[in-house]
């Protein structure tokens, strides 16, 4: 792929991943892009898979949590001066092909966090994952003061822009959430979403999202967040607003004003 424009690199953080991480992985290098990946203290041949590959492999002795493992490949980037980074997860649900695009729509909206929104095939998506997912991006949504699609998903575009927010004191899942919400309350960052497909179906490994544990999490830190920054009624009106949607194959975005 052309990347001219800026020097992105993709970071896939895993934990057990034998089954996918070898085609992940090489996917992302088909690319053309330097490649980090975080290693979360599995116990399976993970590493094994990844240290055969010509990818900048860094481990945590023991299991320190997703955001743990986000934040010692952000540091990673930040060493490397990348203008963005791109993350993908590792049980094979986020697809390299879909980079390109993600990265197109940063550089249409420079400084944007980007999202790979799963708005296609959505009927693969579990009905209580759904439910759950719709609940969580109004929440986060009216925390940032900014409506988002997609607020799960791991599939993302961060500009070198906030990745010095990698000390929030969030962990786990949660972090992912903070990143978000920081960036746009403290730093007037705006997201946007590429579509991408749904996958549940296939060989993919159980989740290491736990609805209870870590939706529990993320809802209190949202909640907490929502009256730190407060001005509340002005970010539910804009939560309420339409998400901005690039459309990859036309070039085009429906904008939320």
């Amino acid at each position: 792929m052309n990347t001219a424009a800026g020097r992105y690199c993709i970071l896939i953080p895993c934990l057990n991943e034998e089954k996918a991480i070898g085609r992940v992985v090489s996917e992302a290098l088909a690319l053309g892009l330097p490649v980090i990946v975080v290693d979360d203290g599995s116990d399976d041949r993970t590493p094994d898979i990844v240290g055969t590959m010509p990818v900048t492999l860094l481990r945590h002795p023991t299991r320190r949590g997703k955001g743990e493992a986000l934040r010692t490949g952000f540091r990673e980037v930040l060493r490397h001066d990348y203008d963005g980074v791109v993350t993908m997860d590792g049980d094979g649900q986020h697809l390299a092909a879909d980079v390109p695009a993600i990265i197109a729509a940063g550089e249409r909206y420079p400084g944007s966090i980007v999202i790979g929104a799963r708005l296609l095939e959505r009927e693969q998506q579990p009905p209580g994952r759904r439910r759950a997912n719709a609940v969580a991006d109004w929440g986060i949504s009216l925390a940032c003061g900014w409506p988002i699609a997609d607020t799960q998903s791991g599939q993302r575009l961060y500009p070198r822009s906030v990745l010095d927010l990698v000390d929030l004191p969030a962990e786990h899942f949660v972090f992912e959430a903070a990143m978000l919400i920081t960036a746009c309350r403290e730093r007037g960052v705006r997201v946007v979403s590429v579509p991408i497909a749904s996958r549940y179906q296939g060989e993919f490994r159980l989740s290491h999202f736990s609805p209870v544990r870590d939706v529990t999490r993320i809802t209190t830190y949202t909640i907490g967040r929502v009256f730190h920054y407060g001005n509340f009624l002005a970010c539910y009106r804009q939560a309420k607003a339409r998400p901005t949607i690039v459309t990859p194959d036309i070039g085009a975005a429906k904008e939320s004003h």
